[in-house]
């Protein structure tokens, strides 16, 4: 019988993924959303330094649950600041983080987080419902079916399908986070390959998918007609950086289209977690190819089975 390798990254290397992810997403400006050279909707971007500091391990430490993760996570990050910086990057990479635990024989990250989406039970949404109440989002609102108010009474991913046409992180749990496989880890790559910059390719993917999606926090506070237009700026505002051969060239409209959005109180938080799954899956998905290949010898561990 032939032998299969079973594999996972070590969580201290899935942490440092995340807190990176999470410091390349504030170092890049990304208009309307809090950077380090531009703060609001009342938070500096020590916040999310912060948060990224202190959640990174905890949702990266070996548990049983994806819900366990979201929880400590949220716990982590309430500890050292006292706003919402990080539900949406939490809700994201907790299932991201323990499809690359995971010791199975799975070289693609695809496949090991349908796995981990699948698996998900009524204990993870108990947690997970815990954890979004404790980090107290706003525009959240009501729900007739399955409110986080509530004990739930089906899985995570459940949850998340009742929710998939109003929020685009329920969208992703749903869906085998088909906007970060099919549109943000392509527009990564052409971004990488053209600027040589995590920076400016985090920009890059931010603009493309607020120009293809509608934020969905942007609409539960402002309204539907609201994000659509927000959407049509930012198709603009890509389709000029995506031109460019020195994206700084494009400072000057990023800075107004910025200024607009927070003038309006305007902050398209979604896609900037998208943004942030789009570089925790890329370089995950790139460290489990380097193991499967026999490329890295740290960061990993592995059992052989047959």
């Amino acid at each position: 019988m032939k032998a299969t390798r079973a594999f996972a990254l070590e969580p201290a290397a899935v942490a440092a993924v995340i807190r990176d992810a999470c410091i390349t997403d504030i170092r890049a400006f990304k208009p309307g959303n809090v950077s380090i050279a531009s703060p609001g909707h009342g938070m500096q971007a020590d916040d999310f330094v912060a948060s990224a500091d202190a959640m990174a391990v905890a949702i990266a430490a070996p548990v049983i649950d994806v819900g366990e993760r979201i929880l400590r996570a949220i716990e982590a990050t309430r500890a050292v600041v006292p706003v919402n910086t990080n539900l949406g990057i939490v809700l994201l990479c907790a299932p991201l983080a323990h499809a690359a635990t995971a010791q199975v024989d799975e070289p693609s990250l695809r496949a090991r987080l349908h796995a981990v989406l699948a698996a998900l039970d009524v204990y993870d949404a108990e947690l997970a419902y815990r954890a979004i109440r404790m980090a107290e989002p706003g525009g959240l609102g009501r729900s007739d079916r399955h409110d986080v108010a509530q004990s739930p009474s089906v899985t995570l991913r459940a949850a998340m399908d009742e929710a998939r046409e109003r929020d685009r992180v329920a969208y992703q749990y749903v869906t085998d986070y088909l906007d970060i496989f099919e549109t943000g880890l392509p527009a990564l790559h052409d971004a990488l390959a053209r600027w040589h910059s995590r920076e400016w390719a985090a920009v890059h993917v931010y603009l493309t998918f607020l120009a293809r999606f509608a934020d969905s926090h942007a609409a539960r506070k402002h309204g539907a007609d609201v994000a659509a237009a927000v959407s049509l700026q930012a198709r603009d505002v890509c389709q000029a950086l995506g031109r460019a051969s020195d994206p700084a060239r494009e400072m000057p409209a990023l800075e107004a289209f910025d200024r607009q959005l927070k003038a309006r109180s305007i902050n398209p938080g979604t896609t900037a977690d998208l943004t942030v799954a789009a570089l925790v899956a890329m370089d995950l998905e790139d460290s489990l190819d380097k193991i499967f290949n026999g490329k890295s010898g740290r960061g990993w561990h592995q059992r052989m089975s047959s």
